[in-house]
């Protein structure tokens, strides 16, 4: 069977990652034990795992001219990631800094530096989204170019899978290029101002839709079959940063490889559930044989 083709648009940022055994309050310094520096952004993120669980991968985004940015690619890359098309612009790399607390919940805040360049596509960057099986886009880049990039997706046959994280005002036009939503709780909030009591309602903004919804699973649905939910594989969590990420690349890898939506769902279920076990966001993304090894079939 020949590799699935997935384009990732998306952020590339540098993880500052720290562990600490709560999450500070406003004005409160704790002291802190672990801390890691890796590659991270929802879009390396993504292009990682979908590179890891098998798809031949090409990563779209921007890095800045520092140091971080010479890093970023060179890790992206030694993913397996194709890169030849990433973006430098002059200035500071995007830097995330991450909390991590004793039960592997997280605060992170994040600063865009390169990734608020990645404006209007080029041709060679829509030629690779137009000949590819799936695109996989996120919220973490200006809205104006992940919709461009939908809408040429959805021009060529593309099928688009929009993780719309962070949760913020979208164009109706990008909801319209979307074959598959892919969002947490609190982003189903601000999105229909429901979560897990009305998963259906994200269905009135496209045709498919998966709800995560953490160590209780998630939920898929669509428009002409109903809703489905998928039970969570039962792991030790040490840190859940990444595991958005991971679920979002198997889904997309799965579908492109002929699963349906509901059993590609399930395995980046398993994705999710590998990731949540080891420390950090790129280092923690698992390889397709963890992902088998936890994938629970309906």
């Amino acid at each position: 069977m020949p590799q699935t083709r997935v384009v990732v648009l998306g952020s590339a940022n540098m993880d500052l990652v720290a562990t600490a055994a709560a999450l500070p309050r406003p004005g409160e310094t704790l002291l802190g034990a672990d801390f890691v520096m890796v590659p991270g952004g929802k879009g390396a993120n993504q292009a990682i795992a979908a590179a890891r669980a098998g798809a031949a991968c090409t990563f779209l985004g921007a890095i800045g001219s520092d140091a971080f940015g010479v890093t970023l690619r060179a890790r992206i890359t030694a993913a397996g990631v194709d890169t030849s098309q990433l973006r430098v612009a002059y200035g500071a790399s995007g830097v995330a800094l991450v909390m991590v607390n004793a039960e592997g919940e997280n605060a992170i805040v994040v600063s865009p530096g390169a990734n608020a360049t990645m404006t209007g596509l080029t041709e060679p960057e829509l030629t690779a989204i137009r000949e590819a099986d799936v695109l996989v886009a996120q919220l973490e880049i200006p809205v104006e170019t992940v919709t461009e990039a939908a809408v040429a997706a959805r021009a060529g046959g593309t099928r688009v899978v929009l993780n719309a994280a962070p949760a913020r005002t979208v164009p109706p036009e990008l909801f319209a290029a979307t074959d598959v939503l892919v969002v947490n709780e609190s982003e189903a909030q601000t999105f229909t101002g429901h979560g897990r009591d009305k998963p259906q309602a994200l269905l009135e903004l496209t045709p498919r839709a998966v709800l995560t919804l953490g160590v209780a699973g998630a939920w898929y649905g669509d428009r002409d079959g109903g809703g489905v939910r998928i039970p969570a594989v039962p792991v030790e969590t040490v840190d859940s940063t990444a595991a958005g990420d991971a679920f979002s690349a198997a889904l997309a890898v799965g579908w492109g490889e002929g699963r349906d939506l509901v059993d590609a769902a399930r395995w980046a279920t398993g994705a999710g559930a590998a990731c949540v076990r080891r420390l950090g966001t790129s280092v923690a993304l698992p390889r397709r044989d963890e992902i088998d090894e936890l994938y629970r079939p309906g």
